[in-house]
């Protein structure tokens, strides 16, 4: 159901067999750095283990087998501003079908919601009904995996809550759910102020917020309190990768871009330090499913542009929801391992109409990948308290 203009085209992924031997090479020849005996990943990425994974990538993992999986979902790519945009569009059997656009972030790819597309489409194969059947449409960002890359400057979350609105718009959805979370969050934040006339809603799985009090521990409760401390730890000792991708994104991208070991370093470092895996990546996540994920970024080449959105951001802030409150309904999934755990009551500040607000038990910063039947029954849930 196309509308206006611009062309709509099918999109298969398809990986030269030059390209699956280039990466075997340059894994083959890596030069791995020592470590302290015992510091485990306190440094960082601990070699051991990214050495076996490399190994494993190497002579195990199978790019053909997961290249098939991926093309089993329909996709498609249209140019937007001057970019293409790569996306996965699985629509229901259900017409009437609520339209859900989900949004990804770093160092993630679409691959972040290969667990809950089929039940999101197909609810009755998956503990549903069809009044909970969604026609899922999942890009992948501008600069990230199959998208174009970036070629100019200012392509940040603004721009490209933009060019999804419009994404949604030229593919005849008149009304629709955003959700996201990480880069996701706050571009579906304002897709929530640039697009509430198409919106039911948004949901977030790391929403913002902010104190308007004197006292920023006023009318807080202790364990709140205690997040903001976490989040201060957060920000003093994990965020290393933001400064430079914020800042010399270019400068990085010539070592991650050359080196597959430092890519697949670069970006495990963050599922183990997100995740709510207690140190164990493998207890949460298949290995074949993050390798997955950094392999499109290798294949693609998309790590300096996907890093240069730090860039953009830090340097040129456009965050119309920290303007004016979101007004548009919004749900909020709130994971205890998740990197931003702002109050309820500094959320309310930014989002106007909260109508849900659901905490869990477990679960961290990558929620469809961890927690795939918590993050589809939410997402039901929330539709079936603003879609009339």
């Amino acid at each position: 159901m196309q509308k206006n203009s611009a062309p709509i085209t099918e999109f298969t992924i398809d990986i030269s067999d030059a390209e699956i031997d280039d990466l075997k090479r340059r894994l083959a020849f890596t030069r791995w750095p020592d470590q302290i005996p015992g510091t485990d990943w306190r440094y960082g990425a601990k070699t051991e283990y990214i050495r076996s994974l490399c190994d494993y990538w190497r002579n195990e993992y199978d790019w053909r087998k997961h290249e098939t999986r991926l093309n089993r979902f329909p996709q498609f790519r249209t140019e937007i501003a001057g970019t293409d945009i790569h996306f996965v569009h699985v629509e229901s059997k259900h017409a009437d079908a609520t339209p859900l656009l989900i949004s990804h972030g770093w160092p993630g790819t679409f691959v972040e919601f290969l667990h809950v597309i089929d039940p999101l489409v197909n609810p009755e194969a998956h503990g549903g009904t069809a009044d909970n059947a969604f026609h899922v449409v999942c890009p992948s960002l501008p600069g990230y995996g199959f998208s174009g890359t970036t070629t100019t400057e200012q392509i940040d979350t603004l721009a490209i809550g933009e060019a999804f609105a419009q994404l949604m718009a030229r593919l005849g959805y008149s009304k629709y759910i955003a959700q996201g979370g990480d880069w996701g969050a706050l571009i579906t934040s304002n897709i929530g102020c640039i697009d509430a006339e198409h919106l039911y809603g948004i949901h977030l799985n790391m929403p913002f917020g902010f104190p308007t009090t004197a006292d920023p521990n006023e009318g807080l409760s202790a364990s709140e309190i205690a997040d903001l401390a976490t989040m201060a730890h957060f920000e003093q000792m994990e965020t290393g990768y933001q400064k430079i991708q914020g800042t010399k994104p270019q400068t990085l991208g010539v070592g991650l871009n050359d080196s597959p070991a430092g890519l697949c370093a670069w970006i495990t470092e963050k599922f183990h330090s997100w995740m709510d895996c207690d140190g164990d990546i493998e207890s949460v996540l298949d290995k074949d499913d993050l390798l997955t994920n950094i392999s499109i970024y290798w294949f693609t080449q998309s790590i300096c542009s996907s890093t240069r959105l730090y860039y953009e951001v830090t340097q040129n802030p456009r965050l119309k929801f920290l303007e004016a409150p979101v007004a548009v309904p919004t749900g909020v999934a709130r994971f205890p391992k998740e990197l931003m755990l702002f109050p309820r009551l500094w959320c309310d500040n930014v989002y106007s109409d909260i109508v849900q607000w659901n905490t869990f038990e477990k679960g961290g910063h990558f929620a469809a990948l961890e927690r795939p039947a918590e993050f589809v029954d939410e997402i039901r849930t929330f539709a079936a308290n603003v879609v009339r």
